[in-house]
Parts: structure tokens; C-alpha cells; sequence
């Protein structure tokens, strides 16, 4: 694996780091430290990653190239140089190497004097070099985005040591997240992580923002899982999609928000249980979803520092719309080093957003309406009911009024109106057509739809529908 950064080769640390843990099956703590050693224009900094996991194999250094950026604009100055302490829970000592990653493989590890564990049982890795060229913006994001994952017994902590004689030099950017023992599934907690970051606007803020979560509208979530079938080759693939629309109220919209709400989307993306660079695959499957069945119309989607990033050309000012990708091998843990060549295609990763924009849809009542649902709502349901509510207003038969009435679940003497009448009847058009708008609908293959009155017409739910909508829809 060729690493052409600092700021990559910490983040291949961190990653690896975490697969430790996750091996581990037990609670386990990652921290990254970052301590300043000296100020001048480019400071000297002391980087060290370590876990708490079942301690290295040596293997994944072994295949690392590290490549030195060449733009003029490259801050980074580093000779190459790692130090590595680690142990397994059953070795008898503590192992120490020097690691030069300019060097070819032979001669990159050196093995220095070990220490005895004394009879104690703990297995860990320490990671630590010094540099200059690292973003610990950057930094923090990178581990921000892990934190979405919510990784089962693991606790994740950035600490920034400025230097001093004190510890009150010492800053902790990131405070080790909850991972306590859970029967959650990891899509409920790729759900529960990706909320947490919405609602502190990615890595802008560290606390949740006070005009998101007060502004009175919760988040809107769906979620899809797709496993890939046992006959396939690539067997025990899971790909988890989540999806969030967020929305902030407009009495609230003239306060200070970080999330600077525009038309565009972040995706991100992850595999086997670290961020990574969205694939190709991956983009052209959300490039080719049928946005216009959820009322969305896509502008352009592209990639950007390894986030896919969607624009949309109908999307409210007030309205958000946030979407993770999760990709990785059921019952496998494996190094950064290791993953294999197979990644998400546009099978895959298609229908599990198409099941996630589904759920959400369904769990929310009027959100993600297709374009065409829209239309009705807007423009033939109030005609409809202006007409409907006209002719039982207008009628003489008292009798024939206490029915229509009846069974809009009104009483006559309630009715001090026609637009009480009317807006009844619009009410009821409009619930219909949004429980029954389906994203892919085709004859004789749903449940018959719901029907605004008691009885039920004799007409099949296809009916309503003309042919050329049919056609377009299941050419999807």
C-alpha cells in the first residue's frame, strides 16, 4: 500500500489501529496524541498512535510505501522513521522495532531490546514519529468520521499537547466516545453515529448545534441493508445506505447555523469499518437512481477528496439531505493492508440507497414524494375536492348531505362552510395518494391501495394509473 502523505500514512495508522481493537472483541481504547515540540513557521511535531488491540503482526508494515509529496506547497519533513512497541495478550515481553519506510523491505525493521511483561497480561501498539506536515483539522475529521461508525468497545480520543511544563498545555480535541457493550446491530448504530454528526454539522462543530436540535423537527432517517446471495462469489458482502434529511424551521433560519444549508450532499463512505475514498462504482449508482420517484431532482455528482458530493436542483434552502455509505465482509476482520480488490458496485449500492430513501419515505408522511405525486397534490386534488364538496354542499336532500357528510366523518352541524367540506376532502385525497405512492409500481405486483372512502372501489389500484407512467417506472 503506497501512502503519499503524513496526513495519510496517520490515518492508515488509525484504521489499522481500530482493526486491532475490533479483533479484540473486547473494550479497548485508540488515542491519537499530537505534541508540539517546538514553534517556528513549521512545527516540530511528535505524532503516536496507539490501541489497546491485540497488538501488530508486523505484516501490514511491510507492504507500506511512504512517498514524499513534491509541490512547492508541501510543508511535510519527515525522513521516514517510526518507532513500534507492541505485544500480544500471550507474549512474554514487550517487542520494540525501528521502522524506515524509505528503505526497501528487508532492511526497513530493525529489532531493538525488549522488556519483560513481568507476568502481566495486556497486549497493545504504539506508533509514534516526528513530522511537520500534518492538518490536524484534517486529522480530526478523519476520526470524526469513524465515531459515525459507533464501532462496538471501542474508545476514540485526539489529544493536543502544546507543550509546557503543565498540563494545561494539554488540549483533548475529541473526548473518548461512549463504547460500552451493546445489542445494537451495526446499522442502528451507523444510524445512531451519522445523526450525531448531522446534528453537529460534520466536523464544524463538537458540540450538537442549539438551532438544529431545538428548531422543533426531527430528523428524518431510512435505512437500507443489501447482502449479496450466497451464489454469488463474493459472498457474505453487506452493504449498509442511511439517509437523513435534516431541517431547520423558519422562524429559526435567521440564527447563526454552522451547517451553511445549500444543495449539495456529502456522501460518505466506508469499508470494512474505516472511511475511504467512495468508488466509482459506487458514484455511478447514485448518479442513475431515479431521484424524480423521491420529487429530487440530481444537478451533478462528483467526487471531491474522497466524498462523493451530490448537488440537487430542487432542494429548500431550509433542507438538508445526508447520506452514509457502509461496505464490508460479514464475519471478517481485516487490515487496511488486506482488504480485498472486491468493492461496491452499482448493483449493490443502488438498492440499498433505494431502500433507504424507501424507509424513510414510509416512516414520513408527505417527505420524498415523486414528482408526479407532487403534481397531483398541487393541482388536481383541490379541483377534485372543490367539485366533490360543491355537489354535497349544493344538493337539497338533506338526507343525501348527512351520508356524504357521514362518511367524510363530519356531522352536518359541524359544517359551517363548503370550505370545511372541501378541505376535508382534499385532506383525504392528498393521505392517499401519499401512502400509495410507490417508487417502482406495476400491475397486479403491490397490495391493493387504500381508498379514500368505506367502500371499496372495484377497481384495481393499477387503474389509477396511466400507461406511459407505468412504462416509465419500470424501465428504471
Amino acid at each position: 500500500m503506497e501512502v503519499s502523505s503524513v496526513q495519510k500514512l496517520c490515518e492508515y495508522l488509525i484504521s489499522c489501529a481500530t482493526q486491532r481493537c475490533r479483533m479484540t472483541q473486547h473494550y479497548c481504547r485508540l488515542a491519537v496524541v499530537v505534541v508540539v515540540l517546538k514553534y517556528d513557521r513549521h512545527p516540530s511535531l511528535r505524532i503516536s498512535v496507539s490501541d489497546t488491540g491485540i497488538g501488530s503482526s508486523l505484516e501490514e508494515f511491510n507492504c507500506l510505501k511512504y512517498t514524499t509529496l513534491t509541490y512547492p506547497a508541501s510543508t511535510e519533513n519527515w525522513d521516514g522513521m517510526m518507532s513500534l512497541t507492541t505485544t500480544r495478550i500471550n507474549d512474554n515481553e514487550i517487542y520494540h522495532y525501528s521502522l524506515n519506510l524509505n528503505e526497501t523491505s528487508s532492511t526497513r525493521l530493525t529489532k531493538l531490546p525488549s522488556n519483560s511483561k513481568n507476568g502481566t497480561n495486556f497486549s497493545g501498539t504504539e506508533v509514534t514519529f516526528f513530522t511537520s506536515g500534518i492538518a490536524l483539522k484534517e486529522l480530526k475529521c478523519f476520526i470524526n468520521k469513524i465515531l459515525v461508525l459507533k464501532i462496538q468497545n471501542i474508545a476514540i480520543e485526539l489529544v493536543v499537547d502544546n507543550g509546557g511544563p503543565s498540563r494545561s498545555h494539554c488540549e483533548q480535541i475529541l473526548k473518548a466516545n461512549e463504547c460500552a457493550a451493546s445489542s445494537e446491530s451495526n446499522i442502528e448504530r451507523l444510524i445512531s453515529g451519522f445523526e450525531d454528526y448531522v446534528l453537529k454539522h460534520g466536523n464544524i462543530l463538537d458540540d450538537k448545534c442549539v438551532s438544529c436540535s431545538s428548531s422543533g423537527c426531527p430528523l428524518k432517517v431510512g435505512s437500507g441493508t443489501v447482502c449479496t446471495p450466497e451464489h454469488k462469489k463474493n459472498t457474505g458482502m453487506v452493504l449498509e445506505a442511511v439517509v437523513i434529511i435534516s431541517e431547520i424551521l423558519e422562524a429559526t433560519t435567521s440564527q447563526c447555523c454552522c451547517t451553511g444549508y445549500d444543495t449539495r450532499t456529502e456522501v460518505l463512505y466506508f469499508e470494512d469499518f474505516s472511511p475511504s475514498e467512495i468508488t466509482q462504482g459506487s458514484l455511478n449508482a447514485l448518479s442513475i437512481i431515479n431521484w424524480a420517484a423521491y420529487g429530487l431532482k440530481l444537478k451533478g455528482i462528483t467526487e471531491k477528496d474522497g466524498y462523493g458530493l451530490m448537488e440537487w436542483d430542487n432542494l429548500a434552502p431550509n433542507v438538508h439531505i445526508g447520506i452514509v455509505l457502509h461496505y464490508y465482509h460479514e464475519g471478517e476482520i481485516m487490515m487496511p493492508s488486506d482488504m480485498k480488490k472486491a468493492r461496491a458496485g452499482k448493483s449493490i449500492t443502488g438498492k440499498a440507497v433505494k431502500l433507504a430513501l424507501t424507509d424513510l419515505k414510509q416512516k414520513n408522511s408527505g417527505v420524498l414524494l415523486s414528482t408526479r405525486a407532487k403534481k397531483i397534490c398541487s393541482t388536481y386534488a383541490p379541483d377534485l375536492a372543490r367539485t366533490v364538496a360543491g355537489l354535497v354542499v349544493s344538493s337539497c336532500d338533506t338526507k343525501f348531505q348527512e351520508e356524504c357528510l357521514s362518511v367524510l366523518g363530519l356531522k352536518i352541524d359541524q359544517v359551517e362552510k363548503a370550505e370545511d367540506v372541501e378541505n376535508r376532502i382534499k385532506a383525504m385525497i392528498v393521505s392517499v395518494i401519499e401512502r400509495n405512492d410507490t417508487t417502482n409500481p406495476k400491475r397486479g405486483s403491490r397490495e391493493a391501495a387504500s381508498y379514500l372512502f368505506e367502500e371499496n372501489c372495484s377497481l384495481e389500484p393499477a387503474d389509477f394509473l396511466d400507461e406511459e407512467y407505468c412504462q416509465e417506472e419500470e424501465e428504471e
